[in-house]
């Protein structure tokens, strides 16, 4: 399912680049006096590159208007539609009330490209992404069950979390749910929401909740920032991953396979979140700062410069983007990597609460059950009892 949705996106992101494989041949346009013909428009339609020159050139002559006195001299020297192409192709001579980097860009074609992605394939396959990984976690439970502590509890607890750890995840954790719903809001909230709910009772929760998505998304970065730095250490690669990996960590079967404070597959969702959450918060400040944070036409060129979008059969992918076609790719990228990681995060909450029999204490209390430890993360309680056995004792007062 990534893969299709990140093709999808590279498919419309490379609309221009399949129009250069197929060059349509040039019409006759002297019935039309040079303007462009019905064939043009089917060319277009058929993703064939249509020369524009004879249009884009075609944008009027202010030096050879009428003269004032004249019968048309007030019309100036370029028509309406003369204008509108001149707007349409940026050679027009315009002002805007401020200075910004799009304040000019008053026509720019990628808006319904962007605005059909994201109604059509981005909404219907993610909501197929988050729905087929709620069936499939169904179907899971049902058929494994809960996994439970197989051996005789011993009563002892191990601190497996210290309290600034559990904040940074849960700081994690609740930012991501907030941001996850508001934008599922923001995506489906016309043909869901509007329908059940009416336009009015619509807008105050849209309002409430961009509010939501633009100010929590600092806590968001924030604990971002905290869980990498208190546990990559603990996230390296280990040689005891492979056999993990190998085993499926025990899931299918009884038995775990020996693992430290994280095994292989902690460890995969780990580096998910670091990944996906720094792409998922990169493109969301360049929505939080429009215009400021330009990025795809840069990786653009690096992916043609490097052959990777030939080899996915995609041509030359478009390397000069007008500024709102840098915020639509933002907003693609950005929900696209988000469904991704929503539904890597329903596996992991569900590992953590109802799946998996005493994994919830770990965040919850801090303290786990040593022999859900053991069975678990049995090399990790080894490290742990060795630095135990290693501390120095207490000191006895004298006498």
């Amino acid at each position: 399912m990534f893969r299709t949705l990140i093709a999808l996106l590279l498919l419309s992101f490379a609309t221009a680049a399949y129009a250069q494989d197929t060059t349509a041949p040039a019409p006759d346009r002297s019935a039309t006096g040079g303007a462009q013909t019905l064939e043009d428009i089917l060319a277009r339609q058929r993703g064939e590159e249509v020369d524009n020159t004879f249009r884009s050139s075609a944008t009027g002559d202010p030096d050879n208007a009428a003269g004032i006195a004249s019968q048309l001299g007030t019309l100036g020297g370029a028509s309406d539609p003369e204008l509108w192409r001149a707007l349409r192709f940026g050679s027009a001579d315009i002002t805007a009330s401020n200075n910004g980097p799009a304040a000019t860009t008053l026509i720019q074609d990628g808006g319904m490209r962007w605005l059909l992605f994201r109604q059509g394939p981005l909404a219907t396959y993610g909501a197929y992404l988050l729905g087929g990984t709620l069936v499939l976690l169904a179907l899971f439970f049902l058929i494994r069950g809960r996994i439970r502590i197989e051996g005789e509890r011993t009563g002892r607890t191990i601190e497996r979390f210290k309290a600034v750890e559990r904040f940074g995840h849960w700081l994690l954790a609740g930012s991501f749910i907030l941001l996850g719903i508001t934008g599922l809001v923001s995506l489906f909230g016309r043909k869901v929401l509007i329908p059940a709910f009416g336009h009015e009772a619509f807008a105050m929760l849209a309002l409430a909740s961009k509010w939501i998505h633009n100010n929590v998304s600092w806590a968001f970065m924030i604990a971002l920032v905290m869980i990498f730095v208190m546990w990559v250490y603990h996230n390296l690669p280990h040689r005891s991953d492979i056999n993990w990996l190998l085993k499926g960590g025990g899931i299918f079967g009884k038995g775990h396979p020996p693992a430290k404070k994280f095994n292989a597959g902690q460890k995969l969702i780990f580096w998910s979140v670091i990944v996906l959450g720094t792409s998922i918060s990169v493109s969301g400040l360049a929505l939080l700062f429009p215009f400021e944070l330009n990025m795809f036409a840069a990786t653009f060129a690096k992916l043609n410069s490097f052959g990777i979008s030939g080899a996915l059969g995609l041509g030359e992918l478009p390397t000069a983007l007008a500024p709102h076609e840098e915020m639509q790719y933002a907003q693609l990228w950005h929900a696209i990597v988000s469904f991704v990681l929503m539904a890597i995060i329903l596996a992991h909450i569900y590992i953590g609460s109802v799946g998996m029999e005493g994994a919830y204490d770990a965040m919850g209390s801090g303290e786990v059950e040593e022999q859900w430890a053991r069975e678990h993360h049995s090399l990790w309680v080894e490290e742990v009892k060795a630095k135990e056995a290693a501390a120095p004792k207490s000191a006895t007062p004298a006498e």
